[in-house]
């Protein structure tokens, strides 16, 4: 049996006190893939304190979320984490354990069942109207597309969440509640350098982040009094009006099964759909955040390959014909746009690194004994760019997904934008819905075109790294009615 220290990179310059920490760079994703090239898809970093197994091949993320899944299925206590989300007790970094169990239980019978999402089916509509009528007032001008995309992903879970929209000029708005969710995505997104030494916790003092911490969760938790107080007031008789709030306060109320939730779960629940409204989030990664992302890259990408958009556009012409609109009972037969969807996951998973595991007792894997308390890192975007498994994996092609079986539901470890296993997002499908549906009428009511004199290679496609990986540049574009 191999000793864990044969897998340390063995070329690689581990420096006194920070390890491996130098070599993360400003994008991890990115360097931990290169490093893999060189060193392999299974490898140990020291990361300050922190001992870390990085993995980056299919088959090696089967080990981890597959094979041994169960030891490997704990989160390790994330400082940002601890203070925004009510001591970790929320779903993505809840310990694991009854009490995560028992709400995501909850969360997958009761808050993401498919009726329950299919219930929301009405405010996806609405709000899709609403994205295609703000793009009509804009013609025949440029659009920040990526601005109303933003709308649209903030309304449709605000809408089915709390029952009410956030986006510009609503009395959210005039309070500041985008700032809120910047600093928010910041504070839990960032790169905090105290989380990889654990036995200094002054360090978040030092660096002020322990204030802006406690500043952010105390503007959150006021704010979700207030809608509590406004659920509380109002009369929501009918199922099919509740929203995920009512449903959260009916579980409270009375209960389900034999551990009750607390007002400090509920708003924990809240908060872990909030950072989703632009960039961010895990409760609903697949809501929000992951509708924004993917829409503003699929239309990067279409915008940039005209032959795809015209090739969606026929599907659709060939499904939709004349009506002026997209029915969700048309989705099922548009095969072509789902492959889009699935090759801007490929290409831009909306959290390119996924949320870190800690193995629970000593595990082997690939013959390596790696004991407890281990840090385990999955990089998404480098099994999603693994040319042993794509072909021509830098190439925006939606037709390799047409002849293929694979899917994002965490069966096929070659596309795991939502993780796999336990730990994966519950919400893929109440995300999925908010995309096909835009993504399919905006096709279908627009032709679209860069600004004049502005070429594919005149994109800039950075990153911005964080818990989610969004484009930094907006996508500024021309849109053409198709429908007069």
């Amino acid at each position: 049996m191999a000793l864990l220290q044969q897998l340390f990179l063995p070329t690689c310059l581990v420096l006194p006190i920070i390890g491996n920490l130098h070599q993360l760079g400003k994008s991890p994703h990115i360097s931990l893939h290169r490093l893999a090239r060189k060193y392999g898809p299974i490898m140990s970093m020291q990361l300050g304190e922190v001992p870390t197994i990085v993995v980056s091949s299919a088959a090696m993320a089967k080990e981890v979320m597959k094979t041994h899944d169960l030891v490997l299925a704990n989160r390790p206590q994330i400082f940002s984490a601890k203070h925004l989300f009510y001591d970790c007790t929320d779903m993505a970094f809840s310990p694991y354990g009854a009490y995560w169990r028992h709400i995501r239980k909850i969360c997958i019978l009761e808050v993401l069942s498919g009726k329950r999402i299919q219930s929301f089916g009405h405010v996806r509509e609405e709000e899709v109207a609403r994205l295609i009528h703000r793009i009509a007032e804009s013609c025949p001008g440029t659009i920040n597309l990526s601005k109303l995309l933003g709308f649209y992903a903030n309304d449709v879970l605000c809408r089915s969440a709390f029952g009410r929209g956030f986006s510009a000029g609503g009395d959210y708005d005039k309070r500041g509640f985008q700032k809120m969710l910047k600093e928010f995505q910041e504070l839990l997104g960032g790169f905090s350098m105290g989380d990889f030494f654990p036995s200094m916790e002054f360090i978040h003092s030092l660096t002020g982040m322990k204030s802006r911490l406690q500043h952010t969760f105390k503007r959150f938790d006021n704010l979700f009094d207030e809608i509590l107080r406004e659920h509380l007031n109002e009369s929501r008789a009918m199922e099919g009006q509740k929203d995920i709030v009512d449903v959260l306060i009916d579980i409270e109320k009375n209960g389900y099964g034999d551990m009750p939730l607390t007002t400090a779960n509920v708003k924990a629940l809240f908060l872990q759909s909030i950072p989703n409204m632009h960039v961010a989030g895990f409760f609903f990664a697949a809501g929000t955040g992951t509708t924004f992302i993917t829409l503003d890259w699929a239309m990067t990408e279409l915008v940039m390959n005209p032959k795809a958009i015209k090739r969606a556009q026929a599907e659709l012409q060939s499904v939709v014909g004349e009506s002026k609109y997209v029915q969700e009972t048309d989705l099922p037969q548009l095969p072509y746009l789902k492959a889009i969807i699935k090759e801007v996951f490929r290409l831009h998973p909306p959290a390119p690194v996924l949320l870190p595991r800690e193995s629970m007792e000593d595990v082997i894997i690939d013959g390596y004994c790696i004991p407890a308390k281990t840090r385990f890192f999955v990089n998404a975007w480098s099994i999603e760019r693994d040319p042993q498994s794509w072909v021509d994996p830098e190439a925006f092609l939606p037709e390799r997904f047409l002849d293929s079986t694979i899917d994002f539901k965490g069966q096929d470890f070659e596309l795991i934008p939502f993780g796999a296993g336990r730990r994966s997002c519950p919400a893929i499908t109440f995300g999925n819905a908010s995309v096909e549906i835009a993504l399919a009428q905006l096709l279908h009511s627009f032709d679209w075109q860069l600004p004049p004199g502005v070429h594919p290679k005149d994109l800039d496609m950075e990153e911005a790294f964080g818990i989610t990986m969004h484009r930094i540049e907006n996508l500024v574009v021309v849109a053409k009615p198709c429908f007069s």
